[in-house]
């Protein structure tokens, strides 16, 4: 293979990768089928790949795909006789799709109202985090199944099903309305950061495949940010999330062992991070919009100040926690608050609060039996500790976290 070849290939791969969802979207958003545009834009992918090598990388790589796709879909349309109708408007589509190529500007994105189409209350909420996933950033099937524990034939039929939904009932590419907003937001939003806690989990020595889910996730919510400034949750998401990868070089160590967060040395948190996390939490408290997302985020902000002042201010993380549960009740909050109370005002009323919660909640949840085995540890309790951090060393995917549970039962 020589080096052109190698070449093309690699624009191919590059132009992929970053902008595949922004022409499947433009597509789908003309035409109205997801599926048949994400077929029209593989097979101009695949053209790519036979006619850059011998004829070059095209000046306007996104162009030169857009365009192949548009043709894909005529041709399409006319050789499987869809509706008469169909054809004049892919014409248009193709023809507007030389337009922007010629006037050497970018095409208009549509990527947002791909994301809100993904929330559509028709669309099974199963589906919507996949639906996002493949759509806008183009991860297969394959992988994705990996992410949610399915198998790929499950996941391939859920994505079809969802697509099928949006062709025969001709759901809206449009944003939603002022009344229906909110609500849509809340899914992204939802949605998002069920993909960011998936990415979170890979860390050097953990489940590859879910490798680079975070940055995605951040991608998804920084254009979300970018679109609708006022959005305070929005705002409030990224913030969270770029704490938590500010973080991420000091979770492991140099034996690639799993570090907590007190224990980590904050000289390897990310300055630029937790900067641009702050400016994204003063703009969503400006909007005088208190929500989730924010609440979580400062949490996190208050964490990030041990690297100025050397020190976690706990009663301030327990306080915060008891907001952020009168907005989010979820097993994980009630755990992580009574974590918080126990650093605060002691192991006794941390336990409390976590005794408190009911055990089939929690049964199969790594976290509060970490917990549990903690503060049981503080408490004296050494034989219920053993046990607790037994069912969240059971629990736990991750071989690094599995193996610091257990120097932590095993130490007194």
């Amino acid at each position: 293979m020589n080096m052109e070849t190698i070449d093309a290939y690699s624009e191919v791969e590059r132009t992929a990768r970053e902008s595949y969802g922004r022409l499947v979207a433009y597509l789908a958003a003309r035409w109205r089928d997801l599926a048949a545009a994400e077929d029209a834009m593989g097979d101009a992918l695949l053209a790519a790949l036979e006619t850059w090598p011998r004829q070059g990388i095209p000046a306007k790589p996104e162009s030169w795909l857009l365009t192949a796709a548009s043709r894909r879909l005529v041709d399409r349309a006319r050789h499987t006789r869809i509706a008469a109708g169909a054809v004049p408007d892919l014409v248009a589509l193709s023809q507007e799709a030389r337009h922007w190529s010629s006037k050497g500007k970018s095409f208009p994105d549509e990527r947002l109202n791909m994301l809100f189409l993904c929330a559509h209350p028709e669309i099974d909420p199963a589906s919507r985090t996949p639906l996002m996933l493949q759509t806008v950033l183009g991860v297969n099937a394959e992988r994705i199944a990996s992410v949610f524990l399915v198998k790929p034939a499950a996941m391939g039929q859920r994505l079809s099903r969802a697509k099928a939904k949006i062709r025969e009932q001709r759901l809206s590419f449009d944003l939603p309305d002022e009344t229906e907003l909110p609500v849509r937001l809340s899914s992204v939003l939802e949605a998002i950061y069920a993909a960011y806690g998936s990415g979170w989990e890979e860390t050097a020595g953990a489940d590859a495949r879910r490798r680079g889910l975070a940055e995605e996730a951040i991608f998804l919510c920084r254009l979300i940010v970018a679109a609708m400034p006022g959005e305070p949750e929005a705002a409030g998401l990224l913030s969270l999330m770029l704490h938590g990868e500010a973080r991420r070089p000091a979770r492991r160590n140099e034996r690639g062992e799993y570090v907590p967060i007190l224990e980590q040395n904050t000289a390897l948190w990310s300055r630029t991070m937790m900067e641009e996390a702050e400016r994204c939490l003063r703009q969503a408290a400006r909007t005088g919009r208190l929500g989730r997302f924010q609440l979580e985020a400062a949490i996190q902000s208050v964490h990030a100040q041990r690297a100025v002042t050397g020190r976690t201010e706990w009663e301030e993380i327990a306080l915060l926690y008891e907001g952020l549960a009168r907005f989010a009740p979820t097993v994980g909050v009630r755990v992580g608050q009574a974590a918080a109370v126990a650093e605060a005002r002691g192991a006794e009323q941390g336990w409390a609060l976590l005794g408190a919660l009911p055990r089939e909640a929690v049964r199969g949840y790594q976290p509060y039996w970490a917990t549990a085995g903690h503060l049981l540890k503080r408490l004296g309790r050494l034989q219920e500790a053993r046990e607790a951090y037994s069912l969240a060393i059971g629990l736990a995917a991750d071989p690094s976290v599995r193996e610091f549970l257990k120097r932590q039962s095993a130490s007194e």
